[in-house]
């Protein structure tokens, strides 16, 4: 089947989706629209879609950019709101693709639908930064004019441009003399600081260290006028030391006789977050069709190289080391098989058969599979299942899965007489979760590597996939759930969290 017939035949379950998921997951702001106004866009969107995909015609979408740039920057909404709404039509059509397409044919599908939102996604930011800072540029230079008049007018005006400055979702400062002389809300809250705590500091301040001796050098280039205007990324420092990826562009300006820096500064951390999950879906879909092609060709080999084996096991008469020698081929066979099925898995796509059942249950019944192996090491396993609720939407076999890969990897790593806790909590943020931990008092992980633990084929076992945790996290975020990973003081927690719903 082809990709355009794909998309005519889904053409409209495609645009109710996606007015659907704006109108009610994407963001406050999008669920105030008229559902009307986001159908209608979608079905443009859509339509201009088709052309870009099929025909490689993007003459629909840079008017639709246009058109959805001017209108959603009138109505307040952020960049990154924008940006995840034309991201959703991907996480709309990759399942429907995934379904309807052959090997070659989804590979060069994916390819074009990535580069189309890419294409998208960087011409909407440019176009949509570029009108945001033309206004603050407008009003910077109406500004100085109004200064040198002094004038009622210029009191109004300042008045009128604070407002603006104030309203406005990126920070906007000025730095006179290396020191911040005018900062906006956006900027103190980037910053984590109080107004007061902000005026008169150096803005060496307010960059994080790996990032400062660049910042100096560019101020010092433009303090002596070989730099107007720059566009530059920077890490900026939190109140909280933490660090956050930025964009700043900075313009030298005369102010009542002096040379200032006025300045914009956005947060740029979901547009990176944006990028890598792009680039990150593309390399699963490569890996995903190597590690199906692969698996298929050597299941059937290995297949039936272990019949011959146990064939021979039961005809011959085998003696000491010989039998030995065979039993461990017949063993490492089987294990291959094994890690064939967990690659399988990691490249087959995710199907959820959603019901309600009893969390504790399941937790129970997957410690019950693993009872063998866990008297076997003499480990000593406890329960505290606290706040869990009586009834859970979730798949059952997806999550007990998900439950036997995180205690096999305790059972691996334990020496006899190990112990291992499994813990749950309900937590409530901005929507409700309950929380399974699975501690126990192995050696844990290298703090190096404990980022990497759930990325697909990282393992430091000898024998190690790399893909049990890796599908642990694929289940886990299939439900609308997180997994992670620490190092205790002297035990290592596995943790992942499960959306609380209201029951049926």
């Amino acid at each position: 089947m082809s990709l355009a017939l794909v998309l005519k035949e889904n053409r409209d379950r495609i645009i109710h989706q996606w007015t659907s998921r704006l109108h009610s997951k994407a963001s406050e702001r999008y669920g105030k629209r008229p559902i009307q106004e986001l159908f209608t866009l979608t079905s443009e969107a859509t339509d201009a879609n088709y052309l870009a995909l099929v025909h490689n015609d993007f003459s629909k979408i840079d008017n639709f950019i246009e058109k959805i740039t001017r209108l959603r920057l009138g109505e307040g909404f952020t960049l990154s709101e924008v940006q995840k709404a034309f991201d959703v039509y991907r996480s709309i059509l990759v399942p429907i693709l995934l379904a309807r397409l052959r090997e070659k044919e989804l590979h060069n599908a994916f390819s074009q639908m990535n580069y189309c939102l890419g294409y998208t996604i960087t011409k909407f930011s440019d176009y949509f930064q570029s009108l945001h800072e033309k206004q603050i540029k407008e009003y910077a230079e109406n500004l100085e004019e109004e200064v040198e008049k002094r004038t009622k007018e210029l009191v109004e005006s300042e008045a009128k441009y604070r407002l603006l400055v104030e309203e406005i979702n990126d920070g906007f400062f000025i730095n006179k003399n290396g020191l911040i002389v005018f900062a906006n809300r956006a900027f103190c809250d980037m910053h984590g600081y109080a107004l007061s705590e902000i005026m008169g500091r150096s803005y060496k301040d307010f960059i994080a260290p790996e990032s400062l001796k660049e910042v100096a050098k560019i101020y010092k280039r433009r303090m002596k006028g070989e730099l107007t205007e720059q566009l530059y990324f920077y890490y900026r420092r939190h109140k909280s030391g933490k660090r956050f990826p930025t964009e700043n562009k900075v313009k030298l300006m005369l102010y009542q006789g002096e040379l200032i820096g006025a300045g914009i500064c956005r947060d740029i951390t979901e547009r990176l977050e944006m990028e890598r999950r792009i680039y990150e879906s593309e390399n699963l879909a490569h890996i995903g069709q190597l590690t199906a092609s692969l698996a298929h060709e050597l299941r059937n080999p290995l297949s039936s190289i272990k019949m011959s084996i146990q064939m021979l096991l039961q005809t011959i008469d085998f003696q000491g080391s010989n039998r030995r020698t065979m039993e461990i081929s017949a063993n490492e066979i089987s294990r291959l098989e094994r890690i064939l099925t967990e690659m399988l898995d990691f490249a087959r796509p995710l199907k959820i058969n959603m019901e309600w059942v009893s969390l504790a249950e399941v937790i129970t019944s997957s410690i019950d599979v693993l009872d063998a192996r866990i008297k076997e090491k003499s480990l000593v396993i406890k329960k505290k299942l606290k706040d869990c609720p009586a009834q859970i939407l979730i798949d059952r076999e997806k999550i007990e899965q998900a439950m036997i890969n995180i205690l096999l990897n305790s059972l691996e790593v334990l020496h006899d007489g190990g112990f291992i806790l499994v813990f749950t909590k309900k937590i409530s943020n901005w929507k409700p979760e309950i929380v399974v931990e699975i501690t126990d008092n192995g050696p844990g992980v290298n703090d190096g590597d404990i980022d990497y633990i759930f990325d697909p084929f990282f393992s430091k076992k000898k024998k190690g996939t790399g893909l049990g945790l890796s599908n642990v996290k694929k289940i886990v975020q299939s439900h609308g759930g997180r997994v992670g990973a620490e190092n205790k003081k002297r035990s290592f927690c596995l943790w992942f969290t499960l959306p609380i719903k209201e029951t049926q």
